[in-house]
């Protein structure tokens, strides 16, 4: 199994895969969605600041229709589902090119594609929860598979909530990015209570299950992988120069 690093501009990304071969797809086709992202946002420099539903846009190209969708089916800004629009690019890429193992993890939004004989264990990091040392096993399966995270605690990106981390799995990664967003900003007040609300937020088509964590509390929605035990090393998180991320 090949790990690599890479950044390319603010897209800073954990690959990995079978091969080194593999690892080059997955480079080239991030560095292909940049650039398609940033010709569109050039002519439209609104899809890259709104934080509320964008029109849509026949005429956009497959990869920016694909973020508007999914974040239209929440009601928020089309760049809340970027990290996992580009991730799954890149393991498709990477899938049919005949990887058996394709794993792309943008800064905690993780598109996987497991055909390997055993499961691979996804670590939870939820900061300073009380939730410590736990991962998801994913078993080998046909399709690809989106784990996405938000969190109000850890990391750069935009959450108006405070959960510590909220998890989505779909296997349309575009939209597990948007709902992992949804939820965090639905969890604005500490409590048991208050996870089972935020959860109804996700509870669409397209959806397979959510995980919720908060401080001492944790909720569940839906189908999630089995929980086990792992050891989280803090320095396999995805991460720039002074940049905290959440990931595996």
């Amino acid at each position: 199994m090949i790990k690599c690093h890479f950044e390319w501009k603010e897209t800073i990304v954990t690959i990995l895969a079978d091969s080194d071969f593999f690892v080059e797809i997955a480079r080239k086709e991030i560095a292909a969605c940049r650039f398609i992202l940033e010709n569109y946002i050039s002519k439209n420099p609104f899809f890259k600041t709104t934080l509320e539903t964008y029109g849509k846009d026949p005429s956009a190209p497959p990869l920016i229709q694909r973020m508007i969708e999914a974040a239209n089916t929440f009601g928020i800004g089309p760049m809340s589902t970027v990290a996992g629009t580009i991730a799954e690019s890149a393991v498709l890429k990477m899938k049919e090119a005949g990887a058996v193992i394709a794993v792309v993890d943008n800064g905690g939004d993780i598109a996987l594609y497991n055909a390997g004989e055993k499961p691979l264990v996804i670590g939870i990091y939820a900061g300073k929860s009380d939730f410590k040392n736990l991962g998801f096993s994913i078993e080998p399966a046909p399709d690809i598979l989106g784990i996405c995270t938000s969190s109000g605690t850890v990391g750069h990106s935009i959450s108006f909530g405070i959960s510590d981390a909220a998890i989505i799995f779909s296997k349309n990664v575009a939209l597990s990015d948007a709902a992992a967003t949804a939820l965090g900003n639905a969890l604005t007040t500490t409590g048991a209570e208050n996870i089972k609300k935020a959860l109804f937020v996700i509870q669409v088509p397209g959806i397979d299950g959510a995980v919720l964590v908060e401080g001492k509390d944790i909720g569940f929605w839906g189908k999630i992988p089995e929980i086990v035990k792992a050891h989280i090393d803090y320095d396999l998180i995805t991460k720039g120069k002074n940049v905290k991320t959440v990931n595996f």
